[in-house]
């Protein structure tokens, strides 16, 4: 094959990346819901595509103008328009400088190459451009999304870096394979990109609407519990927020955390059986009859939890959240470190909220009585390195402050 010149390649790369750009603008009006805070689309891949077959600045100027036309047409207020745009030239730029510090170059350099060949001198500034325009829209949006709505940037970046880390493949892969055929094949392969494109949102739109539902349904869940003891409303919210710290505390990882948060968070589901009812409603100490039907509700809760085959890993922490360090808990009366981890974390944070609310037959402990009760049920009730780890100063003043606050604050306005 006979070189092409500089100037021919770059009036064909821009030619090429005009038309994957129009591919990228159909994409994002074909966009879709990702979150209440953000929304998904497969764009990212013709947009790839196109700096990577005109990995120069008046490339990055279509995207913008592509980009100016969906912010105009979805009527975003000024501001968000504003950010995407910044967001946007931010990544391409940062991504096109490390494709090119990398030794990548135009695509259309390659064309009549064979694949492996090209594969091996662009598959590294292929993975970087996209990686680095995915890092750029991650941080930046979870840096929007952690100052409007008040949550932790960090929690907010590594929820979105886990469910967004799969994506980048799919990306890296399509995104190489399309601008391949497209160089290859001409307007036939660039056309065909349309079906990949619209393969992989359909993809992405599936993923989100499956996470989203699963989330709704365990807040619908929470909510049914919830509804029939007024006492412990907001009760699993506040333990799957105090369990999130404690599980930080002792050095689990963020997937870890997260697990052990969804536990928390359905820890009491087994409630929702209706046998339960008139004991929830009842004010004041249970007899001794009606404590042992309330000992089963971690059993029903496990065999709630474990009809739904996306939860199977929370069951066992589900059961055994009441299971003490010495082997006196229930259902199964479990010792020691046969007890869940993710149980003996929930157990320390069901104990925190209710000692620390008020109830009708006794009032809430203050902050030293609470860590005096904590101390003192160590190696009894609780695991004794985590019950060292809870009580240490940093942390405790971390759980008291975030979490009991908060919980004073919600039954104060709910009475």
């Amino acid at each position: 094959m006979v070189a092409q010149s500089g100037a021919t390649v770059t009036v064909a790369g821009l030619t090429l990346a005009g038309i994957l750009v129009a591919l990228g603008l159909g994409a994002e009006l074909l966009s879709f819901n990702q979150s209440k805070e953000s929304a998904g689309s497969a764009a990212v891949i013709p947009f790839a595509g196109a700096a990577l077959v005109a990995p120069y600045a008046p490339t990055i100027l279509l995207i913008l103008a592509a980009e100016i036309v969906v912010q105009a047409i979805h009527k975003r207020p000024a501001i968000k328009a504003v950010f995407n745009l910044a967001q946007h030239t931010l990544g391409l730029s940062l991504g096109i400088a490390a494709l090119h510090w990398a030794g990548g170059g135009s695509f259309l350099e390659l064309q009549g190459v064979s694949f492996y060949q090209c594969l091996k001198q662009q598959l590294l500034p292929t993975v970087l451009l996209i990686g680095v325009v995915q890092f750029v829209n991650n941080m930046c949006v979870s840096g929007a999304i952690a100052l409007s709505t008040g949550k932790s940037f960090l929690q907010t970046w590594a929820s979105n870096l886990r469910v967004g880390m799969p994506h980048v493949m799919v990306n890296v892969v399509v995104t190489f394979y399309v601008v391949w055929l497209s160089v290859n094949l001409g307007l036939v392969g660039t056309a065909g990109m349309a079906i990949p494109i619209l393969l992989v949102r359909q993809l992405y739109r599936t993923t989100v609407e499956l996470t989203t539902v699963t989330e709704e349904l365990l807040e619908l869940m929470v909510a049914a519990i919830e509804a029939r003891d007024a006492y412990t409303s907001g009760h699993s919210r506040r333990v799957a927020k105090a369990s999130e710290i404690i599980a930080k505390a002792i050095g689990l990882s963020n997937v870890e955390v997260e697990r052990v948060s969804v536990a928390a968070l359905l820890h009491d589901v087994g409630k929702i059986d209706e046998k339960f009812g008139p004991i929830l409603a009842k004010e004041g100490r249970l007899t001794p009859d009606e404590w042992e039907i309330m000992k089963r509700h971690p059993i029903r809760g496990s065999e709630l939890v474990g009809l739904l085959s996306s939860l199977r890993d929370v069951v066992a922490p589900v059961r055994h959240h009441h299971e003490n360090w010495d082997g006196t808990g229930y259902p199964d009366g479990l010792r020691g470190e046969n007890i869940p981890l993710a149980s003996r974390i929930i157990m320390f944070a069901d104990t925190l909220d209710a000692i620390t609310t008020d109830r009708p037959y006794r009032k809430a402990l203050g902050i030293e009585e609470a860590r005096a009760e904590f101390i003192r049920f160590r190696a009894k009730q609780f695991d004794p390195s985590i019950c060292d780890r809870v009580v240490s100063g940093e942390v405790w003043s971390e759980l008291y402050v975030c979490f009991v606050s908060e919980s004073r604050k919600a039954h104060r306005a709910a009475s």
